[in-house]
């Protein structure tokens, strides 16, 4: 199960990435300085396209505008993108759920492109509000192109540009802009999808085809509260996940196949307790049912599988678990927390090899997520490769400095290479982002001089009701109170029993 430490904020400093195949997407240069006129609707795109907030929409545009390159430039295919997040003209916290819903869906059904790597909502919306240029992205992410979207809401209709650009030159490759009713957003979404794997001059399977053009639901209202429940499901906060359930409730009322709602309402109660503080036993029921009508209406979602995959992990039906994250894998080899979850499991049936190999895949797919990272570097430590984990944890640290459980980790590593006072250093830091200055306040000497158990006691004394059942069992073992590990371990293991 998460913590809810692993989805505190992003920093706001791209990460460096080097050694980046590069490979040249047009012969011909078209830069995004240059001011590119439509004259027979009188719409102009400028570089401002870059800079968060510009007011340079028109909102009286026509239906679309199409730009490409000439047909020698079109003869490359590309095969990795990394599609940012849209940009809200209106600067209207109201519109963010359509904004940032439609940037998601869209990764989403690129993802599962087969012959398209597309980099994971993580990584990209660390850029969200940002001035970047398209080469800057390619670089970081390891992408051949960057696909940039403004949208604005002008009463009851959506205008929405899009232009892909080469990520290592800024060449515009291909541009659209379209007008909809705010009522068609589930066939804007498709008809995006479809012309952005024409601008990435992809040859589509008739299985792709067939995955671009899917109606998940017919009632546009129902498709709306489905964005807002992803919306509120992705900033991971109590309200917000409260409010993701209500949102995903409506759109199953409004539409009781929409399959991707109940996908995400189970996702919703998955996690829930762990903001909660609370037993897990009917969360973990209402996820695996959500999950299963979502897989009963729609067996080619690979969300629901990954959820059953994590019910069943807590019933330790491993076989069950296993046979679900490779599902949802085989389904959409790019979703990140697919080989995420599954490395987990790997990771505590001892398989660390495995769990590492699949935690580099979720690396390569979500490069900036802080909590792959930070579970890779726990799987490297497992396979006795200290200074790689290390190396890694202090990655992750780049990515947020405010992630308690990257010093959690800290202490841990430097713990095992008997490294006491810089563990005394990290385990003080993770206490004070966890709210528990009193403890961080403690000397760091006492470690030094081989008081660890003292030093735990100290801590955590009237702490253990509070802790996870798993922090539990691993403060009282340190402590040497394995009588009492073994009563929490026992007393978790009947909470998933009755689940």
């Amino acid at each position: 199960m998460k913590n809810p430490n692993q989805h505190n904020r992003v920093s706001t400093e791209p990460l460096d990435a080097t050694g980046q195949e590069r490979n040249r997407l047009g012969a011909q240069k078209h830069p995004f300085g240059v001011i590119l006129i439509a004259t027979v609707i009188g719409l102009t795109l400028t570089g401002t396209y870059y800079s968060p907030g510009s007011p340079n929409h028109n909102a009286a545009s026509a239906s679309f505008l199409t730009y490409s390159l000439p047909s020698e430039a079109n003869s490359v295919v590309i095969s990795s993108l990394a599609v940012m997040p849209f940009q809200n003209i209106n600067a209207d916290p109201g519109v963010d759920y359509i904004s940032d819903g439609m940037s998601e869906i869209l990764i989403g059904n690129l993802s599962q492109l087969s012959t398209l790597r597309v980099k994971a909502q993580v990584s990209v919306f660390h850029y969200k509000g940002k001035d970047f240029r398209p080469h800057r992205i390619g670089t970081a992410l390891h992408v051949q192109a960057v696909l940039i979207g403004h949208i604005a809401l002008v009463g009851d209709a959506l205008e929405l540009s899009l232009e892909l650009a080469d990520g290592q030159t800024d060449d515009v490759i291909w541009s659209q802009q379209y007008h909809r009713k705010q009522t068609e957003l589930a066939d804007l979404q498709r008809e995006i999808a479809r012309d952005v794997s024409k601008g990435l001059r992809l040859r589509l399977s008739g299985t792709d085809e067939q995955r671009l053009s899917k109606k998940y639901t017919t009632d546009p209202e129902a498709y709306e509260c489905y964005l807002k429940g992803r919306f509120h499901w992705n900033k991971r906060t109590l309200e917000d996940l409260e409010s993701a359930v209500d949102s995903f409730d409506q759109a199953i009322s409004l539409d009781p196949n929409f399959g991707l709602a109940y996908a995400g309402r189970a996702d919703a109660s998955l996690i829930l307790p762990l903001y909660r503080n609370r037993q897990i036993q009917d969360p973990l029921r209402a996820a695996r049912e959500d999950a299963l009508k979502a897989l009963s209406l729609d067996d080619d979602l690979a969300e629901p599988h990954v959820t059953l995959g994590d019910v069943f992990a807590h019933d330790y039906d491993f076989a069950a678990a296993e046979r679900e994250y490779q599902g949802a894998i085989s389904l959409n080899p790019n979703y990140a927390n697919a080989h995420q979850w599954y490395g987990i499991l790997l990771f505590h049936l001892g398989r660390h090899e495995e769990a590492c190999a699949e935690f580099r895949k979720a690396s390569e797919i979500d490069p900036l997520s802080p909590i792959i990272n930070l579970d890779y570097a726990e799987a490297l430590l497992y396979t006795r490769r200290y200074d790689n984990a290390i190396d890694q944890l202090k990655k992750t640290l780049e990515l947020n400095t405010d992630l308690a459980a990257t010093y959690q980790h800290f202490a841990r590593f430097y713990q095992s290479n008997g490294n006491y006072i810089k563990a005394a250093q990290s385990y003080s830091k993770y206490r004070e982002l966890n709210d528990d200055r009193p403890s961080a306040g403690l000397p760091g000497e006492m470690l030094a001089n081989g008081s660890m158990r003292r030093l735990l006691a100290l801590t955590a004394k009237g702490q253990v009701d509070e802790l996870s059942s798993n922090d539990a069992v691993v403060l009282l073992t340190a402590l040497g109170e394995k009588h009492g590990a073994l009563v929490e371990l026992n007393k978790f293991y009947e909470v998933v029993r009755r689940t």
